[in-house]
């Protein structure tokens, strides 16, 4: 799927991972960033957000909370991160992002939430009335005010498995909001849900999900009872293409992840403003049985679509590599190896393209630029918590 999104979108970057590793400048079980590329689309977004009013936050996670990829961002025009937990926070931090937005999708847990208050987060999500006394305290200490925002669900609301929670919007939401507003140190400033957007596969396109329209209809209530100047938060499935839509549903606030790396899933049936730019690098490590043994690590690929078969590109030329279907272990089973069904030679370079998710992967993460031009630069190698690991010394 993204592999063949990258093959005619962006050839330069297989080539070239391919080249770089063979010449020992890349190491196996990487994720492989176009920075250029990062810095476009990043852009695109920006350009797009602008004139719509809308305030862009990154999402860094699905890239392993990389500082290169954390500047490209920057140069593109996008200033501030969204963190879906502290340690992503922290290394966006690091990267040279202001946290514009913590607490969602992971709540902050109770002993962090002083460290969380010394990053200056400009919204700080919350699910429950605790959570929201542990921010405003943790703010107060600093002498602060945070900007809160109440994480609101409704019956007929999506989630996925294990992101449920936040107030009740069938309650009194301009209640909600004068409850976190007499708390110290605390602000109310809004409302999110996630997902707000949702690719639909069976229709190959991306649709509303109901979550948007409980975010509508809590601004309505708050609206009626004079609180008109909130933030409405609305990550998910963000694209240059989709924000319009969202500014029209009364959207302020879009959190693009995938949509800085072209890999939403959108990407792979239209050609977006967005260009993909990440391949995942391995290397054959043996043969047996009649397959190529390549290294894991990081093939964990992230179930937008229905099961499927992917493929690599694989050799150690960058003019001969070919596509070959490869198996890879299932979520249960650790991915020590991929299997390849075709030849390869032990030291053949082996390119992936699907979506990735870096942050929970044992995988590297190094940025590269100056692809298109033909002089390639290799920056720093970061392990997967977004830290340089000094490779290859």
């Amino acid at each position: 799927m993204f592999l063949d999104v990258l093959r005619r979108r962006n050839p330069a970057l297989i080539r070239h991972a391919i080249a770089l590793h063979q010449a020992g400048k890349l190491p196996a079980n990487s994720y492989v960033i176009d920075l250029d590329a990062v810095e476009a689309n990043a852009r695109a977004i920006a350009d797009a957000a602008r004139p719509l009013g809308l305030t862009v936050f990154a999402m860094t996670k699905q890239m392993g909370r990389n500082a290169d990829f954390c500047a490209a961002i920057v140069r593109g025009g996008i200033p501030a991160a969204v963190a879906v937990d502290l340690e992503c926070a922290r290394a966006a931090h690091r990267g040279g992002l202001r946290i514009g937005h913590l607490g969602h999708l992971v709540q902050i847990p109770r002993a962090e939430a002083d460290a969380a208050a010394h990053l200056a987060p400009d919204y700080w999500t919350v699910f429950n009335p605790e959570k929201a006394e542990q921010a405003g305290d943790a703010a107060a200490r600093r002498g602060r005010v945070q900007n809160l925002l109440a994480r609101i669900k409704a019956p007929g609301d999506i989630f996925y498995t294990g992101h449920e929670g936040g107030f009740d919007a069938d309650d009194d939401i301009p209640r909600v909001a004068d409850d976190l507003d007499k708390l110290p140190g605390a602000r109310f400033a809004g409302i999110t849900t996630f997902p707000a957007l949702l690719f639909d596969v069976a229709k190959r396109t991306v649709s509303p999900t109901p979550n948007l329209r409980t975010l509508q209809r809590a601004a309505e209530a708050l609206a009626r009872a004079g609180r008109t100047n909130i933030e409405i938060n609305t990550p998910g499935t963000t694209s240059a293409t989709m924000l319009a839509a969202l500014a029209d549903a009364g959207a302020t606030q879009v959190e693009p992840g995938h949509g800085l790396t072209g890999t939403t899933p959108l990407h792979v049936g239209e050609d977006l403003p967005e260009v993909p730019a990440v391949v995942y690098l391995s290397e054959v490590s043996h043969n047996h049985a009649g397959l190529a043994y390549c290294f894991g690590g990081g093939l964990y690929i992230d179930p937008v679509f229905p099961a499927y078969t992917p493929h690599a590109m694989v050799g150690a030329d960058p003019d001969s590599a070919v596509p070959m279907p490869v198996e890879i272990p299932p979520p249960e089973a650790i991915d020590y190896y991929g299997m390849i069904d075709g030849p390869g030679r032990p030291g053949d370079s082996v390119v992936f393209g699907f979506r990735p998710q870096a942050f929970v992967t044992r995988a590297y993460t190094v940025g590269v630029s100056g692809l298109r031009a033909g002089t390639p630069t290799v920056h720093a190698v970061h392990d997967s918590w977004g830290r340089p690991i000094g490779w290859p010394e």
